[in-house]
């Protein structure tokens, strides 16, 4: 891997000419490299985690034997964090000359991204590789648009229930079995432990707010033929919505600090020893085990609204793609290969928590963590996704939702106001797109 502050005189020659090639690379009327350079830099730009380091440490193995496998070639990383990552990649989009080669992005951003034509056709590279036979069919949906693929999954992001099994034990509390017991559960340990949240909530955290959404019949948004129309105002979104505002107070997390809390607010106060419960991803796991609680927690499914069931969850997790406009483009995907193959990804689940995307790497992973089991049943009760459309990166980006969580939360409107607003912008996001 690249690192800037250490070139050799070799490698700084290399990097020069590499450089070069790239800036002067002539582009195509539709963005895409005229060239297809055998050296030189490539930069990738991966997602920061709450812990990023053992990330670091997985993705340097990658890139080492992919620079083993083609020398002259050399990888550059940049972590960039989540929040920002609409400004960044649609600044790249634009400016294909200071674009990267290669970008991780969540996969409801697919749709959003062909659409802005930033993403390569690698369609008949995916095809080819054997690995990608192996491939969870939901991942594979995740970088498919229009029967063509972006990218590559990179791994899959579920979300479940972290408690502190001190604190529930000192308290006498049972797990909670439905979302009501889950609210009360949260104020209790508040009350006793007011230095405490009970269950750690964020207004920007959408995805640990929709499975109480749709766990009460509610959803996004519906089919209208090829586009959709919001349904986040309906009666039983808001009965989902009204129940995760609940949780905004003195009596669980005081709106004051928590309504521009996300999710990885959420976990850094799990894990530093500051909530009493939290949402969580399996993505989250090594922050956790890094963190104060360590050996005081324990993971179950997020619980629905009757008891024994399981609130649907988001279907999540990040994929890696070629930019269109790489000069680079066979090195380029070669090095996707590299990163998201079973090996990286099986390094990533034993370093991060990660799971694999691959159905055979994943199975092999729940046989040596027992932590992954509360993560697969949350995926086999069955989970939800973001409407397939690019509009939903236009929502996603203006944060149509958190700015409706907030508003509740923040007390400026009632929750039928606060999700009519979000629905009306909804809408106005997705009329482009149909």
């Amino acid at each position: 891997m690249k690192r800037p502050a250490s070139v050799t005189a070799t490698a700084a020659a290399l990097l020069l000419a590499g450089l070069t090639a790239t800036a002067c690379a002539p582009q195509t009327s539709d963005g895409k490299a005229a060239t297809d350079e055998k050296s030189g830099t490539l930069r990738v730009w991966l997602f920061q985690e709450v812990s990023n380091k053992p990330k670091e440490q997985a993705v340097e193995q990658a890139v080492a034997a992919f620079e083993q496998r083609h020398r002259g070639a050399e990888v550059e990383v940049e972590y960039i964090p989540v929040e920002t990552r609409a400004q960044r990649v649609k600044a790249a989009f634009n400016d294909p000359k200071s674009a990267p080669d290669l970008i991780e992005y969540g996969n409801t951003d697919t749709a959003g991204y062909v659409e802005d034509g930033g993403l390569a056709d690698i369609s008949a590279e995916f095809a080819a590789w054997d690995e990608a036979e192996d491939t969870d069919p939901t991942a594979r949906q995740s970088v498919t648009v229009g029967g063509k693929v972006y990218g590559a999954p990179f791994f899959v992001g579920i979300r479940a229930l972290y408690y502190r099994t001190d604190v529930f034990e000192e308290l006498g509390l049972t797990v909670p079995r439905t979302q009501a017991e889950l609210v009360g559960t949260a104020k209790k340990i508040r009350k006793a432990r007011p230095e405490l949240y009970g269950l750690a909530v964020g207004g920007a955290y959408t995805y640990g707010a929709m499975p109480f959404v749709w766990a009460a019949g509610g959803e996004l948004a519906t089919a209208q033929g090829d586009s959709y129309k919001a349904a986040i105002n309906s009666p039983e979104a808001l009965k989902g919505i009204t129940a995760y505002t609940s949780l905004f107070g003195d009596d669980n997390c005081p709106a004051a600090k928590c309504a521009q809390m996300g999710g990885n607010a959420t976990t850094t106060a799990f894990a530093s020893g500051k909530a009493g419960m939290a949402i969580g991803g399996d993505f989250s796991h090594a922050a956790v085990e890094a963190g104060a609680v360590k050996g005081k927690y324990a993971v179950v499914p997020l619980p629905g609204t009757t008891p024994g069931s399981i609130a649907p969850a988001f279907a999540g997790g990040n994929n890696i793609g070629v930019l269109k406009s790489t000069s680079h483009r066979t090195l380029a995907v070669d090095l996707l290969k590299s990163l998201t193959g079973k090996e990286t990804q099986g390094r990533l689940f034993d370093a991060m928590g990660f799971l694999p995307t691959y159905t055979d790497t994943r199975a092999a992973a729940a046989q040596r963590q027992p932590f992954v089991k509360p993560f697969t049943d949350t995926l086999a009760a069955g989970t939800k996704f973001v409407p397939a459309s690019p509009g939903w990166g236009r929502i996603d980006a203006s944060l149509v939702l958190p700015t409706m969580f907030q508003e509740i939360v923040s007390g400026r409107k009632d929750a039928k106001a606060a999700a009519d607003d979000a629905a009306k912008k909804m809408d106005a996001a997705f009329a482009p797109a149909g």
